[in-house]
């Protein structure tokens, strides 16, 4: 049974974990010593830790389950927009410390966020890993890794109607978390490395008719013209062959 390191236990990767633990041994990290010594009381070896944004008096010890781990995958914000360049250079460096030299099969969980806010319709070429610092400071550390770029995350609790919305005519780019699951399962499958994927439901409908759907209200008349940005995941379509599970986010509430 190959073995699957998660960094950071959170919404994303506590659903990753669970979707790959029957195929996969799984080996976390976590912020607390609550919720570690939860996971490993159900059998998942996790050890607490965090990755600050300022530069560590000693740097990290590697992670010694690591010597052990097939794939690794990171769900930790590298983005810009939640810290500066600098301070992002101080969390990758200490995730690094962490990580050491793994040369196994990694991903990144990166954000669609990257690409500007231009009504257009966007795929990879358009922004390349080397303008985003995160992504660009993870691959030249380890050059193996697979950027996943994801759309909003939805599935379980997380539906548009439950948030304040604007702009009820653009265009959503979702993704459900069973597809973000099934996507790398079928990388580790294919042992995929050094691709640059982005990962929304091919359809993208605006965010009124996915509200009207999660709300059970007669659509009225259909909208045939959203505005907004659009992420293609064709690329990841066409190179993995894979079939979304929920290719539409009218219908991610529905047989969760």
């Amino acid at each position: 049974m190959k073995k699957v390191g998660i960094i950071g236990y959170g919404w994303l990767g506590a659903r990753i974990a669970a979707s790959l633990s029957n195929t996969y041994k799984i080996y976390t990290t976590t912020t607390t010593v609550e919720k570690a010594e939860e996971l490993n009381a159900k059998g998942v070896h996790a050890m607490v830790v965090n990755f600050p944004d300022y530069q560590l008096s000693e740097p990290y010890p590697k992670w010694e389950a690591l010597e052990n781990i097939d794939v690794l995958i990171i769900t930790i914000p590298i983005s810009e927009k939640s810290c500066c360049v600098s301070s992002l250079y101080n969390r990758i460096r200490n995730l690094s410390s962490f990580i050491g030299d793994f040369t196994g099969q990694m991903f990144l969980m990166s954000s669609t966020g990257v690409y500007p806010d231009t009504e257009k319709e966007f795929t990879e070429i358009d922004v390349p890993v080397e303008k985003i610092s995160g992504e660009r400071m993870v691959r030249n550390k380890y050059p193996q890794v697979n950027i996943l770029r994801l759309g909003g995350l939805m599935g379980d609790n997380r539906l548009l109607k439950n948030y304040n919305v604007s702009n009820l005519d653009f265009a959503v780019n979702h993704i459900h978390y069973k597809d973000i699951a099934g996507i790398i399962s079928k990388m580790i499958e294919n042992g995929t490395g050094k691709c640059l994927y982005n990962v929304t439901a091919p359809l993208h409908p605006s965010k009124a008719q996915v509200i009207n759907a999660q709300n059970n209200r007669d659509h009225g008349e259909e909208v045939t013209e959203v505005k907004g940005k659009v992420i293609l995941s064709s690329k990841l379509v066409s190179e993995l062959g894979y079939i979304f599970q929920y290719p539409d986010p009218r219908k991610f509430h529905l047989n969760q």
